[in-house]
């Protein structure tokens, strides 16, 4: 690792936005690699990958699962590609759609557990990874660290 990509250890360093950046870009080429290799494996997309994150994430957040327009506003794709990745995704096993009992015309996205666990086995190198980072830093450092990606997700997502 060369000097200029190590963290920064001062004040000064570390409110230069070069060096956040190239640490940022390093992470989502690693989280990327990983992605496209899991893709190939099951005969996906890179777009499905993201889709089945966007699903997983969306059944965490607050608990309602995703639905095929909210999943075209969030990778912003037209409503034919959101279909034909969900059809890849369903024909692949990874997820099921449902109808909404309140209302027949929502469709529901589930990302299903066994497919939870093909991924798992996919992406373990960086679940390692992500543990070995984290012992590394006490629990105050960690909140400031996730305070920190997620006021930066905020104001990605707002300047869309």
């Amino acid at each position: 690792m060369t000097s200029e990509e190590q963290a920064p250890s001062t004040e000064a360093a570390s409110q230069d936005l070069r060096l956040f950046a190239v640490q940022l870009r390093r992470l989502t080429a690693e989280v990327n690699r990983a992605a496209h290799v899991f893709a190939g494996s099951q005969g996906l997309h890179a777009t499905d990958v993201h889709a089945l994150a966007a699903i997983m994430d969306a059944t965490t957040r607050d608990g309602s699962p995703m639905t095929p327009g909210r999943l075209r506003e969030q990778l912003d794709l037209t409503s034919g590609a959101v279909t034909a990745c969900l059809d890849r995704l369903e024909r692949a096993g990874h997820i099921a759609r449902s109808r909404d009992t309140a209302d027949r015309r929502v469709v529901h996205l589930h990302y299903l557990p066994a497919a939870r666990e093909a991924a798992r086995s996919y992406f373990e190198p960086l679940s390692r990874g992500t543990k070995a980072a984290r012992a590394r830093f006490s629990d105050e450092e960690l909140a400031t660290v996730l305070a920190f990606l997620q006021a930066l997700n905020e104001e990605l997502a707002a300047g869309r």
